[in-house]
């Protein structure tokens, strides 16, 4: 791993703030000495934020790595200054050979901080003033975000180092890759010590977006569901407890995703962010709408979103639009239709419009984009304050229904797939099978950055996404015809050429260069 990123919690960098009783605030980094820090209650609720902010980057970098490598979502390509985005675009084509892209790198280094920065914490615990409870508490939070880390990066590369403790000389930092299943072990103890620590439940909403009992239970139950040797019972039992806590649906899918209704009844864990120019914004929409010449009317201020880090990315695929069905309420919900002008790739937006059964009037053209997040007029360029959904209820109980399909019990898998459905505004299934979960899975989640390990978890990535890119390939003669080589091996991203170079221990995946 990155000598750099080893050693930040070495050297101190925290994210210094305080938590109201409603909101999960961070704050700016700043640098602290080891020697005086880690000693008070104060201290370590200070470092825990600086843990929970290594989440913020998980967004965007999901967008590519997630939501672009799926069937949910493409790019839309631009002729001019074509260097910029490829690193981008292979990701989506399945082109990523050459282990150098911007994306997988900052994923895996950022994962590995927020590890280092929990490391330390559960470190210096027991050296500090605070009481036993007051330890507990600390220690159960740290443990979640360890496992949660884990999670992201045992689903994204497979066998990776494990790092269970605070790194204090550099041939710590150089450890071999654990197996898949030793990762998910871990995972499962880190969770399952954060319980018994008590990891407090939510009792009240809005929640404050740190963890809790429930986050925990649907954390523990992803893994039960993911790891090489599955345990469905344990994980059904997880998702029934979460069913008996205080969460519920939005009467209104749409409402989930307003600004006003942060970590709401249905909210289990979101990652945090306030509007503002402050740097703790979220600045994904951005990238998600059209690049346009004139934004303003879009975006309800003025800014530059022809350049790399912004527009015409994780754009809905047509494919994904017609695969909702008659009557689903998640489809306006969740995509809009820019309308307007197009001259020389220069799109000049002039009105919205409703996807479903979208023709373009004679000279207009039009861009897709994911609406979810989408809530003008914004007050600042290139940022906004919304929060992004990690587990949310409907996706609770549409994971129950897939653990109890995988279990022969799909009769008892019918209430919570059909409770969802009916929010949606579309009819009870009086069946259901394993392709009714994913399908419903995809419309519930969209653009929530499941798809893709949805589909590994499934057993369905291969033969969805080879189907996708066949189509794909004959709707773009662009694309090239070796994309979309969708084998075992690419269902696990590589480990970029600087981390093998720096760390001899650690084996690149199948399939990929080494170096």
């Amino acid at each position: 791993m990155k000598k750099i990123i080893l050693f930040i919690a070495i050297i101190g960098l925290l994210h210094l703030g305080s938590c109201s009783e409603d909101f999960l605030e961070l704050y700016p980094e700043t640098s602290v000495t080891s020697n005086t820090f880690y000693k008070t209650p104060a201290h370590f609720d200070q470092a825990l934020m600086g843990a929970y902010q290594r989440l913020r980057t998980l967004p965007v970098n999901g967008m590519v790595m997630d939501e672009m490598r799926s069937d949910n979502a493409h790019f839309t390509r631009y002729s001019g200054d074509r260097g910029p985005y490829l690193s981008t675009e292979v990701i989506a084509l399945f082109l990523d050979d050459e282990t150098t892209g911007n994306w997988i790198n900052n994923r895996y280094n950022e994962l590995y901080s927020g590890i280092s920065r929990v490391n330390t914490i559960l470190g210096r615990l027991d050296a500090s003033t605070l009481t036993d409870a007051e330890k507990a508490k600390v220690r159960a939070e740290a443990l979640f975000l360890r496992a949660f880390f884990y999670f992201d990066l045992t689903t994204h590369w497979g066998s990776v180092p494990l790092m269970l403790n605070e790194v204090t000389n550099e041939s710590e930092s150089f450890l071999s890759n654990s197996t898949v299943e030793a990762v998910y072990d871990q995972i499962i103890t880190d969770v399952s010590e954060a319980i018994t620590l008590g990891i407090p439940a939510a009792t009240t909403f809005p929640q404050s977006g740190r963890a809790t009992l429930g986050a925990a239970k649907v954390l523990r139950a992803y893994a039960y569901m993911s790891k090489p040797s599955r345990e469905y019972s344990k994980a059904e039992q997880d998702l029934l407890d979460v069913t008996k806590m205080n969460y519920a649906l939005e009467n209104d899918y749409a409402n989930i995703f307003n600004l006003g209704n942060k970590n709401g009844k249905e909210s289990i864990f979101e990652i945090q962010y306030l509007d503002g120019d402050g740097g703790q914004n979220n600045d994904m929409t951005w990238r998600q709408i059209p690049k346009c010449s004139n934004n303003d009317l879009l975006m309800g201020i003025n800014a530059n979103n022809y350049a790399y880090t912004s527009g015409g990315w994780s754009v809905p695929t047509q494919e994904m639009i017609d695969s909702y069905e008659t009557g689903d309420k998640r489809l306006s919900a969740s995509i809009a239709v820019a309308e307007g002008t197009d001259v020389l790739e220069q799109f000049t937006f002039e009105q919205l419009a409703e996807p479903l059964g979208y023709t373009p009037p004679a000279g207009k053209a039009f861009r897709y984009f994911v609406k979810k997040y989408y809530h003008p007029p914004y007050h600042y360029a290139l940022r906004t304050g919304d929060n992004f959904p990690i587990y949310r209820y409907g996706g609770v109980l549409l994971l129950l229904a897939e653990c109890l399909v995988e279990e022969g019990k799909n009769a008892e898998a019918l209430p919570y797939i059909n409770q969802v459905r009916q929010r949606a505004g579309l009819p009870a299934l009086s069946s259901v099978t394993k392709q009714n979960v994913s399908d419903e899975m995809r419309h519930e989640l969209a653009f929530e950055n499941h798809r893709w390990t949805d589909l590994i978890r499934t057993g369905l990535a291969i033969s969805v996404m080879n189907a996708y890119g066949a189509k794909m390939i004959a709707q773009d003669p662009q694309i090239l015809p070796t994309a979309f080589n969708v084998t075992q091996d690419r269902l696990v991203y590589a480990f970029q050429k600087r981390e093998l170079e720096v760390n001899v221990n650690l084996v690149q995946n199948p399939g990929y260069k080494d170096y």
